[in-house]
């Protein structure tokens, strides 16, 4: 008869505690949903460092950009110095 209320009474604790560790347990929180850029940059996946090196190596080469011309002083036109002379 011991037994057999001991038997119950731990039943009853189990049940009791599974069901109170079942609603405590750790719960998901709500995670806000984030929007991703798309990459600007680069056209494909990046392959690492293998595939940096493979791109640059295919990739054409650019010539260098040509130097701006210096700005030279212009003479005037016969009109524009006469019409300066007259002001």
């Amino acid at each position: 008869m011991a037994g057999l209320l001991d038997q119950l009474v731990s039943g009853v604790v189990d049940a009791a505690l599974k069901e109170v560790l079942k609603k405590t347990g750790v719960r998901k929180t709500t995670t806000t949903k984030r929007t991703r850029r798309k990459a600007t940059t680069r056209k494909k996946a990046s392959g690492g460092i293998l595939g940096d090196i493979l791109e640059a190596a295919l990739k054409p080469t650019k010539k260098p950009a040509k130097r701006p011309r210096k700005q030279t002083s212009r003479r005037r036109t016969a009109a524009s110095r006469s019409a300066q002379r007259n002001r």
